[in-house]
């Protein structure tokens, strides 16, 4: 356990660093691109210096958050700080959701009576923000399949790296065409980009926070793995929910003959390590119980019974 929570404690070091290098890299570039993108008159590159100010306030909030989950737990926060990730993860992608929208309405704008764009100043300062976005992505990219709070940090930078690839794009074509309508046409390109984006990081987060049963988790299949398990002889109570992306927590009763109790902890170890192995699920509380106390319930009404106590 302790190697493990040394492995954990440089991993987050690691990262922190790693974020904090790719928040000053993309700090200094929105800068850049705001001024380029006044100067060039280009909706695009303001576009992108929106998304990209967007991107310095998410990596801001998830070098905060990661700092914070690595709290321990104490009698107020019993399960840790694990959510304040999946919290940033929910203003991220909030956020990504109103900045299309306005995206949305300066493109339609600009549509109506496209103004002159200088393709040159577009096509140089895009190529700039290919190279920072794709450097700073590659910065935070580790790690991110695990945890929903880097993740949605990951995605903002990957974004950027299309929607800029995208701007150059458009750019050239201006270059050589005089086809200004382009430069907002791109912008909702990149508008929808960002939406589609946010919309999986939104949608992920709010289910965590109802604590839903994760996606990959089929219940029947739980149960019947857990019958399996020598000894069992039901199971009762049973709830999956998450803490955070990769931090799964369950809570069942399971149903044992009558036992003594030193027998009846070699099945909780075997249940314990079988949700484990297949399941990803590393805390599992278990209740034994004898088989005259099964009920009839696989899942548990907590407001009926809290309803029955308080009268």
């Amino acid at each position: 356990m302790s190697h493990t929570n040394v492995h954990v404690t440089d991993f987050t070091r690691s990262t922190v660093r790693r974020l904090a290098l790719a928040l000053g890299l993309t700090a200094i570039f929105v800068v850049v691109e705001i001024m380029a993108g006044l100067f060039a008159n280009s909706l695009a590159l303001m576009t992108d210096a929106a998304h990209n100010a967007t991107d310095a306030i998410a990596l801001a909030l998830t070098w905060w958050a990661l700092r914070f989950t690595t709290r321990p737990a104490n009698s107020g926060k019993t399960y840790g700080y694990h959510r304040a990730g999946i919290l940033v993860a929910l203003v991220n992608s909030t956020t990504l959701v109103l900045i299309s929208l306005g995206i949305f309405y300066d493109a339609y704008r600009r549509l109506l009576a496209p103004p002159e764009v200088k393709a040159d100043v577009l096509i140089g300062v895009g190529l700039a923000a290919v190279a920072v976005n794709l450097v700073t992505a590659l910065l935070v990219r580790r790690g991110s399949r695990h945890d929903l709070n880097i993740k949605s940090a990951y995605i903002h930078l990957m974004g950027d790296v299309l929607s800029t690839v995208g701007a150059v794009a458009a750019g050239i074509i201006i270059r050589f065409t005089d086809m200004d309508w382009l430069d907002p046409l791109v912008s909702i390109f990149i508008g929808l980009l960002i939406l589609w984006n946010a919309w999986g990081i939104l949608r992920e987060s709010i289910s965590i926070l109802m604590e839903s049963t994760p996606a990959d988790i089929d219940m029947e299949t739980l149960q019947a793995d857990i019958l399996t398990v020598e000894g069992v002889r039901g199971v009762h109570d049973l709830h999956v929910w998450s803490i955070a992306q990769s931090l799964r927590t369950l809570s069942a009763h399971i149903i044992t003959d009558d036992i003594p109790i030193s027998e009846s902890s070699v099945v909780q170890s075997a249940v314990s390590e079988l949700l484990n192995r297949k399941y990803g699920i590393g805390h599992a509380t278990l209740q034994l119980e004898c088989v005259d106390c099964i009920s009839p319930e696989l899942f548990c009404d907590i407001t009926a019974n809290n309803h029955v106590h308080m009268h």
